[in-house]
């Protein structure tokens, strides 16, 4: 008797190890068409003025490193992200400390109506509001460029 040769694995894709938030967040503004270079152009913490540079982006989603970024380096991805400082807190947090939070601080009455306003639809109708959400977000982007 006789076994079946082996084939070749070549073609196939190992499973890959799910990303962390922070690098998740980076990964989304890559596959939604920003480069590295661009990401990299835009790292300026607003405070210091200190730039982070393209490679630590490729870092975070290709081999994260072992530390969580320092708070200049979280106000650069902030700012080429395009996203709030705090989320980019929270992801971190999440990605290297394991925690999560769970309370809604540090936002303003109108943001906690709004999602106190949400928590209430159907997940079609907060699909929606997100696409609306995104899709402002996009415009103000390519305004700025």
């Amino acid at each position: 008797m006789t076994a079946a040769a082996p084939t070749s694995d070549a073609g196939s894709t190992a499973p890959t190890t799910p990303l962390g938030a922070l690098s998740q967040l980076v990964q989304d503004a890559l596959d939604a068409g920003t480069s590295l270079r661009r990401l990299g152009e835009r790292a300026v913490d607003p405070e210091t003025g200190e730039p982070i540079s393209w490679q630590y982006f490729q870092k975070l989603v290709k081999n994260p490193p072992a530390s969580p970024p320092d708070p200049r380096q979280m106000r650069a991805l902030a700012a080429a992200l395009n996203k709030p400082y705090r989320r980019i807190q929270e992801a971190a947090a999440k990605q290297w400390l394991q925690f999560e939070a769970t309370e809604f601080a540090g936002y303003g009455e109108d943001v906690k109506l709004i999602v106190a306003h949400l928590a209430g639809k159907s997940p079609t109708d907060v699909r929606r509001w997100l696409r609306m959400i995104e899709a402002e977000e996009r415009a103000i982007r390519e305004l700025d460029e």
